[in-house]
């Protein structure tokens, strides 16, 4: 036997396993981090993928909206990239602070508060420049237009009105949109609910009341919701992105500056270069973690664990889930739909008003129902037993209802920086 450490919350996890039957431990692919960050990020603003150097880019007076992503994606560490950049655009661009709003992306999440907005950008830049919280069912978002999907796209009116909008944001598998990052900052970033709303139920099946087929992880040809997300984007003429790549120990790896969709796509490919690791089959077993806290601070977050390693397990397999999940569902909706499932409503409510914690509650059910899942988390078993999920406070009861002997096991200390891919498949 041996054992083998999981981040869990705060904490880690030992697991004994018996090592005849792990057929691997899996990691992303190894890329070094970034030494220097302002170096390197100078270095991808200067010389940016389809653009003007950021410098020429931006004219003197020119108002900029610099968009963040909120703390639901602070393992991303923005706040070691904001200074910087904030520091260029003020040095390198003539960039006045006055003239700079900085605009935290939280699409349909409730905005922070000023201690966690310090966190975000750090004290340093919150004290000189001015930081708000986009507000997705506020009055007076503006309209920018209506993609070929039928999305009409309202947006902040901080970004809307900026003669330049810079987005900051990493790049990772998503298991809607195929990629996350870039042009998610517009779309569901700093876009209104009604906007957010249409966009995501692509999510569904138009036929059949399942996740839509043309989505999932890494898939961004014919994915409905990523060409939404692409033209809703483009519907702004002065946008330039920053991309940020983390490799697999969660550090600050790579760094694509420029064209909205471009420069995103070379993070996307960098994406998978790190995190896509081959194997040679789907395993009976899959034992991972979310990448402890803030990556498992709740289902809503936690379960994208299990859209990445689904893909090394086989049908009806058994995943063992180290998810702390201190805030249960995350969304306070989320529960709620065990409701819907009960009585049947669920596909009449989430088809009318589809909102993205009901379909991250759906895709859940639905890997529940694809694989044995086990879950070490502090939500108690009641609470997820109707959606088919198994939740376990002590690992001795998980570990004995799993029943690993014989059984071939892949083990993923970190299974947010992780997608097997059987290699023929």
């Amino acid at each position: 036997m041996k054992n083998y450490s999981f981040r869990y919350g705060d904490g880690t996890v030992s697991i004994p396993l018996d090592e005849k039957n792990v057929l691997a431990e899996l990691h992303g692919n190894r890329v070094p981090p970034i030494d220097d960050i302002p170096a390197a990020l100078a270095q991808a603003l200067d010389a940016p993928i389809d653009a003007l150097p950021l410098a020429a880019w931006i004219a003197p007076g020119d108002r900029v909206a610099l968009v963040v992503s909120d703390m639901s994606r602070f393992w991303m560490r923005q706040d070691k990239v904001i200074p910087p950049l904030v520091d260029y655009l003020a040095a390198r661009c003539g960039v006045d602070c006055a003239h700079l709003t900085i605009v935290v992306a939280n699409g349909t999440h409730i905005g922070g508060s000023e201690s966690e907005l310090r966190t975000l950008v750090t004290d340093a830049v919150f004290d000189r420049v001015r930081v708000v919280n986009h507000d997705c069912e506020a009055p007076d978002l503006v309209s920018i237009g209506t993609t070929a999907h039928g999305t009409h796209v309202r947006v902040n009116p901080e970004v809307a009105r900026a003669d330049r909008v810079i987005c900051l944001g990493a790049c990772t598998h998503h298991v809607m949109a195929g990629f996350g990052g870039g042009r998610k900052s517009i779309l569901p970033g700093v876009s209104g609910m009604d906007s957010i709303c249409h966009n995501h139920a692509f999510a569904l099946d138009p036929v059949c009341f399942r996740s839509n087929p043309r989505i999932g992880n890494g898939k961004l040809a014919d994915n409905p919701l990523n060409d939404d997300m692409c033209e809703a984007a483009a519907l702004l003429p002065n946008l330039f992105m920053v991309n940020l790549v983390m490799n697999a120990e969660m550090k600050l790896a790579e760094i694509y500056a420029g064209h909205f969709l471009t420069s995103w796509q070379a993070a996307c490919a960098a994406v998978d270069r790190i995190y896509r690791v081959e194997v040679p089959q789907r395993a009976d077993v899959i034992v991972a973690s979310c990448g402890g806290y803030p990556k498992d601070m709740s289902l809503y977050q936690g379960t994208k664990t299990i859209d990445n390693v689904e893909s090394g397990l086989k049908p009806g397999g058994t995943l063992i889930l180290l998810i702390e999940a201190r805030e249960g569902g995350g969304p306070s909706e989320y529960f709620d739909w065990i409701e819907n499932l009960r009585d049947g409503t669920m596909e009449k409510r989430l088809r009318e008003h589809f909102t993205i914690p009901g379909y991250v509650f759906l895709l859940n059910c639905e890997q529940a129902h694809r694989y044995n899942i086990l879950m070490l988390s502090s939500v108690a078993q009641e609470t997820v037993a109707p959606m088919g999920l198994k939740s376990f406070s002590s690992l001795e009861s998980l570990l004995a209802a799993a029943d690993l002997e014989g059984k071939s096991v892949y083990v993923i200390p970190n299974g947010s920086t992780v997608v097997p891919h059987v290699k023929g498949e």
